[in-house]
């Protein structure tokens, strides 16, 4: 030990206590305003259902449909692979997981839609498919049919269809409120929000609800879907999608990227929309800046070229959505939304590749910053944040296993949840 050193101050205690005091606006305003990662499960995608055709059996459906896609295309790994570009050392396990996650939950996320898949109906016609809407998503979870995440996407707040949009909503939550109440995995989407003042009239009509119904405030979230230029910026300037997010009051739970509202907004030609456009880029982009730190997750949107057809053009489809998918999580936008069946084992394909080639490293990265071991990166805290959730992300879609994450970090689940985030918890999922 060395000589003690002389420990000095020239400021009077006092100093520290005013400049805390005049921060403590600041202080619960962070805290307000970006209280971090919700730490619960985030599905990879969202599949849509038209509102007159989704029935009991549309989960698996479209699970026995992407096998049948699989068994016709592409009946083995190697196959698969080569269409891919899957490295061979990941072939079998990728492969194998997605067929093992299409036989046990080939869909994540499922919306019901009363918007642009469903369009103008009777009015008659329209709230009986909201009501069996509810009967059928009660019963799923009743018998344990479910997707982890079902809700609906109801019409817009915009005048036209404004009363609509609001009837179906309710007739929806009142008949899950009938058959028992409201699941976990509630997730209803409001579409084509232009102004901040359509968020706080959303809320209106959930606060009225839970009101209603005596249910905690802010128990109904739901998902923004940005598909209007005015969303990203407003006629002032601004970035409307941050207020946005101030608006929902804390009730926002996503921002899902449109992909060919959007793009027909801003002025793309048909031939070119699509979710790698610049113009889809720089929205993702001011979405996902807006978004960071508040707990509101951002979702890609989807493509419309659809795996159909020949093997050839199965093939060429496959590879342009697994490209999709691919660049989307490089950019970390997490979620995207499918459009039909055969995309789901692409879908799955580039989920379950990118987390397992980046598995070892990950692993060990994370094990060396616990040991404070050292090595040829030196990661921080943000960084050990970052490593764990990519983990996390990946044991809980099926890419990964609790046990061979175990095995390469020495870390339990617990472990893993406190460096994502302290409110992580929820649903999760084992892979085969």
């Amino acid at each position: 030990m060395g000589q003690q050193e002389k420990v000095e101050t020239s400021l009077a205690g006092a100093v520290s206590e005013e400049i805390s005091a005049s921060l403590t606006a600041v202080d619960a305003e962070l805290a307000r305003r970006y209280p971090g990662d919700p730490g619960t499960r985030q599905p990879v995608h969202t599949v849509y259902v038209p509102g007159d055709t989704f029935t009991a059996g549309t989960i698996r459906f479209w699970g026995d449909q992407a096998l049948k896609a699989l068994d016709e295309h592409a009946p083995d790994a190697p196959s698969f692979a080569a269409v891919l570009g899957i490295p061979d050392e990941l072939a079998a396990p990728v492969y194998d997981r997605v067929r093992a996650k299409l036989e046990r939950e080939p869909v994540e996320d499922l919306r019901i839609d009363f918007e642009d898949g469903y369009g103008p109906r009777p009015d008659a016609e329209e709230d009986e498919a909201a009501a069996r809407a509810a009967r059928l998503i009660s019963q799923a979870y009743e018998n344990g049919t479910a997707a982890p995440y079902m809700g609906i996407r109801m019409k817009c707040m915009e005048a036209a269809v404004r009363d609509r949009g609001i009837r179906t909503t309710d007739i929806f939550l009142t008949g899950l409120m009938r058959a028992g109440g409201l699941s976990d995995g509630l997730v209803l989407t409001l579409p084509k929000v232009t102004y901040p003042e359509q968020v706080t009239a959303f809320v209106r009509l959930l606060e009225a609800f839970e009101e209603a119904h005596g249910l905690p405030s802010g128990r109904l979230g739901f998902e923004i879907q940005i598909e209007t230029s005015q969303s990203i910026l407003a006629a002032d300037g601004t970035a409307a999608v941050a207020r946005m997010i101030d608006a929902a009051r804390g009730r926002a739970t996503g921002l899902h990227y449109g992909t060919f509202d959007y793009s027909a907004c801003v002025g793309v030609s048909a031939a070119y929309q699509a979710s790698d456009h610049p113009a889809a880029d720089h929205a993702k982009a001011v979405m996902q800046v807006a978004a960071a730190g508040t707990g509101v997750r951002v979702s890609d949107g989807s493509t419309n070229v659809l795996p159909v057809g020949p093997t050839h053009q199965v093939h060429e489809a496959w590879r342009l959505h697994y490209g999709l998918t691919r660049r989307a999580l490089a950019r970390a936008y997490y979620q995207g939304w499918d459009m039909h069946p055969g995309h789901l084992p692409t879908r799955y394909a580039a989920v379950y590749t990118f987390y397992r080639e980046g598995l070892e490293q990950a692993a060990a990265r994370l094990a060396a910053y616990v040991a404070k071991a050292g090595g040829d990166v030196m990661d921080e805290p943000a960084t050990a944040k970052a490593l764990s959730g990519y983990l996390l992300r990946g044991i809980d879609c099926g890419a990964l296993d609790t046990a061979e994450v175990a095995r390469l970090t020495g870390l339990k689940r617990a472990d893993l949840d406190a460096f994502a985030s302290p409110r992580r918890g929820g649903l999760t999922v084992t892979a085969p």
